[in-house]
């Protein structure tokens, strides 16, 4: 590898030939501010945070976009730095709607930290401002040009990592702004919902659509018996918003906060995972040994079923149609759960606490109801079940464990790991080797499909049969793999799709990593959570659960059978691409 002789604040160093300034410097502990750069996503020096001096340049030059070369001096701290520095920080917060203590960003804000430690204490330029309307069509996200840097990140992240590209800068001057074509709603455009562009925001410009005041009211509804239902990657994301480290398991704590806020009952969605791995594993079989449409794909990612409906009908029929594991569970609540105890299925009203944004719109979806009854009534991001927490005066970190209630309460560690890229696909190879072998096997860790790589492939050795399958996450990825498949490249039985870069330990619902930098590492330490629950579990296998056992026993007969085909399974549609 070639090496590059450079100095960085009088300190002497080395650096690969092609490292920019910015990762040079940061790789000696040298803090650089920025504000739109994303690291192999968004390389464009459009905010000028990252101005640095370069001996000998005419002007002053922005290190993320700078590559090193020899013998060059750099100083990010002299006071042409700092002065321009503050002058760009002060303009992009003249245009800014400084409204802090009421933004969701409050605190967790990359423009407000980086005002703090600069020192920000006035804003001396007061020029016009545009007012946009706020655009809070959609199911899921909510857009406030008002608040936007243009930093250029969430065009980036929508357009390079999920391959959807459904909004651009518009305008010129003082009237750029990041919208979509015509300034339609996100919610009339091929938006999938997956929530990635909030995640990456820097500021409030992008958040969640809140359903926090639904749900405070149907708990306050005496005549609504209101379920709870958590999915498997919140128990390890839950805690970073109460200052626990990240990837603990909070499932515990997470449960009797949940009670204390006047839930019914709590179940574990990891349930309906199991439950997914069943109907699911059962589909694959059939396919693969009648004929059917191969490769089958997942389904229990909201944001790549939208996607795949957008960008991809073609493959409609390749997807398996179970509904998702949290879809499963509010139809059961509102019909074997209802029979069981004797409880009219309108007054139960289930609310879904998910990594993931898309799930707002796929509880809203006409496909999803069973005898004119929604599955799920609502669905809190990981984010806004720890603002209930914080609003009802709870403190998180004292509370004694509780447990998941049962009948819809009993997990596998198989189910657990849904919560990671790869762990759909796992938990499935650990029932179908043991169908299809007829036998209980021993090996049931199937590491070539864990891990962060975009597309991962293997073939899995099951009796006689070689069973190909291949995993992607982030849709940008699913897009590459489907096409490889279209155009005959490439050849499954199986594949698992994650709409979110890493699965839903990053949902778009998941707590906010401010330090992007870190991103990778958060979500490893989070799959590690998940990982370390299975590992620790006594059942490692959907198709062990005893509560399942129970509920084919008791209600649904046979897997993929009548009964469970009208609860458990779905269709879907082809949208327009726009």
């Amino acid at each position: 590898m070639d090496m590059v002789n450079l100095t960085i604040d009088g300190i002497k160093t080395q650096a690969p030939k092609g490292t920019t300034v910015l990762e040079a410097a940061r790789s000696l502990n040298i803090n650089i501010p920025t504000l739109c750069y994303l690291k192999d996503i968004n390389e464009v020096g459009a905010c000028r945070m990252c101005l640095v001096e370069v001996k000998g340049a005419r002007a002053l030059q922005a290190a993320c976009v700078l590559p090193v070369s020899e013998g060059m001096e750099v100083k990010t701290n002299s006071k042409a730095v700092r002065e321009a520095r503050t002058t760009v920080l002060k303009l992009i917060l003249a245009r800014h709607e400084r409204e802090c203590l009421t933004c969701s960003r409050n605190l967790k804000c990359e423009l407000q930290k980086l005002a703090e430690d600069m020192g920000i204490d006035t804003v001396d330029y007061e020029g016009e401002k545009i007012h946009y309307k706020v655009d809070m069509a959609s199911p899921s996200i909510v857009r406030d040009q008002n608040k936007c840097i243009l930093c250029g990140r969430c065009i980036s992240v929508c357009k390079n990592v999920q391959g959807a590209g459904v909004i651009n800068f518009a305008r010129r001057g003082i009237k750029t702004t990041v919208t979509t074509s015509y300034d339609r709603s996100l919610s009339d455009v091929a938006c999938i919902t997956c929530g990635q562009c909030i995640k990456v925001c820097p500021v409030g410009a992008l958040r969640e659509k809140d359903d926090r005041d639904r749900v405070w009211e149907a708990l306050d509804n005496d005549e609504l018996y209101v379920i709870a239902q958590t999915a498997p990657a919140v128990r390890v994301a839950l805690g970073e918003e109460f200052g626990l480290p990240v990837g603990t398991n909070v499932e515990g704590k997470m449960v009797a906060a949940l009670r204390r806020l006047g839930f019914d009952k709590v179940f574990d969605t990891d349930f309906a995972a199991d439950l997914t791995i069943i109907e699911e594993g059962t589909e694959l079989i059939n396919r693969i040994k009648n004929g059917g449409k191969l490769p089958m794909i997942t389904s229990c990612s909201p944001g790549w079923i939208k996607y795949c409906e957008h960008y991809y009908s073609d493959f409609l029929d390749n997807l398996s149609t179970c509904k998702s594991p949290h879809q499963m569970l509010g139809a059961l609540a509102k019909s074997y759960y209802a029979e069981k105890m004797n409880i009219d299925p309108k007054k139960i009203f289930v609310v879904s606490v998910m990594p993931c944004t898309a799930k707002k719109f796929e509880s809203g979806r006409d496909e999803l109801t069973v005898d004119g009854l929604r599955d799920v009534d609502a669905v809190l991001t990981t984010r806004e079940l720890a603002k209930m927490i914080k609003e009802a005066g709870i403190d998180f970190k004292s509370l004694e464990d509780d447990k998941f209630d049962r009948v819809m309460g009993e997990s596998t560690g198989a189910a657990v790991i849904f919560g990671t890229t790869g762990g759909v696909m796992e938990a499935a190879l650990r029932t179908v080797a043991d169908l299809l072998e007829g036998k209980d096997l021993d090996n049931i860790d199937y590491t070539p499909v864990r891990g962060l790589e975009g597309i991962k492939e293997a073939t899995v050795k099951i009796g006689d049969l070689d069973v190909k399958v291949a995993v992607a996450h982030g849709t940008g990825n699913a897009g590459k793999l489907l096409e490889r498949v279209r155009n005959g490249e490439a050849d499954y039985h199986f594949i698992e799709v994650m709409g979110c870069p890493g699965g839903c330990i990053n949902g778009g619902g998941q707590p906010i990593i401010i330090d992007k930098e870190k991103t990778e590492e958060v979500c490893r330490l989070r799959a590690q959570g998940l990982y370390d629950i299975d590992k620790g579990m006594v059942l490692r296998k959907s198709h062990k659960n005893p509560e399942i056992k129970a509920l084919y026993d008791d209600y649904l007969g046979e897997a993929n059978g009548h009964k469970a085909h009208h609860l458990l399974h779905t269709h879907y549609v082809k949208r327009e691409r726009v």
